[in-house]
């Protein structure tokens, strides 16, 4: 079996996933791939329907389709605390009042979902949602809150509106005492039979760049400077902050936060992580 054609990788089109992808094309000379770059949400449908054999999707994606897919090891995009590009924007303190009605931003199923989870498990709270364009202003023109992911969100959080503002990072981490994985790069499985050296190859290279870009942030803080704004200092804190590794305290996070989904009727079904592994094996990790 094989492809008469490249591999289809999807890149998220966020800075905070510039670390995973930044210049990837300079570490895959020997792979024979097309790249497309979109919001996550684009990614999660392009990769179900099988237009794309690679992607780094929402974490809640790989949630609803993990039969389909093989997670590739140490390429997340995760944090242990503050996140700092997902962030609730509400009217009044929650403390004083609880929101009735949350616009949602159409981009990400996972901010949304964990949103969800906080809004019913941590503050006994159901409101209603209504999914709409990433456009604070108008989003909020109705709604109580509004719920804002990736360079939209940071771009909103520089501007003092009198909103009070909630980083779900950091309260997952202050609730839970775990990490939260926001996006996972997948490949599909039936990529992986029909050509594993070129998902081994695929997935050498994303290493090699994601671990070269940790290594070399200025370039990705200058690019950020210039294309969103803000200040060096700013951009450096905020790579920091993220983590790329999908490590031990990230995938409990995740597991968690997949049982709770499960709790809450979000997904229909308990999740197994299936890793990719050199060779072409796969290793299963029951939650």
């Amino acid at each position: 079996m094989g492809y008469n054609r490249p591999i289809t990788i999807g890149t998220i089109d966020y800075a905070n996933a510039w670390p995973l992808f930044h210049q990837l094309e300079s570490f895959a000379g020997h792979v024979n791939f097309e790249r497309f770059s979109r919001y996550p949400a684009e990614l999660n449908r392009l990769l179900q329907a099988g237009e794309l054999d690679i992607s780094a999707i929402s974490s809640y994606s790989y949630g609803l389709h993990s039969e389909s897919y093989m997670l590739l090891p140490h390429l997340s995009v995760g944090s242990t605390g503050p996140v700092h590009s997902i962030l609730l924007f509400l009217k009044e303190p929650i403390a004083s009042r609880r929101p009735s009605t949350i616009a949602v931003t159409s981009t990400s199923a996972t901010s949304v979902n964990l949103l969800k989870i906080m809004m019913e498990m941590y503050y006994d709270c159901s409101p209603a949602y209504v999914t709409t364009e990433p456009r604070l202003d108008e989003m909020l023109r109705d709604a109580d809150a509004a719920l804002l992911i990736g360079d939209p969100a940071i771009q909103a959080s520089w501007n003092d509106q009198g909103l009070h503002v909630i980083d779900l990072g950091r309260l997952w981490n202050e609730w839970t005492g775990l990490g939260m994985t926001y996006a996972v790069v997948a490949a599909r499985k039936e990529a992986v039979q029909a050509v594993p050296e070129a998902v081994q190859a695929a997935y050498a290279a994303m290493l090699q760049c994601k671990r070269h870009n940790q290594n070399h942030l200025d370039p990705l803080i200058r690019q950020a400077c210039k294309q969103l704004g803000g200040d060096a200092a700013y951009w450096n804190k905020y790579f920091h902050s993220l983590q790329y590794d999908f490590g031990s305290k990230l995938q409990e996070g995740l597991a968690l936060y997949f049982r709770y989904a499960k709790q809450l009727g979000l997904l229909a079904r308990d999740v197994e992580f299936t890793f990719f592994e050199d060779h072409q094996s796969a290793q299963k990790v029951k939650e």
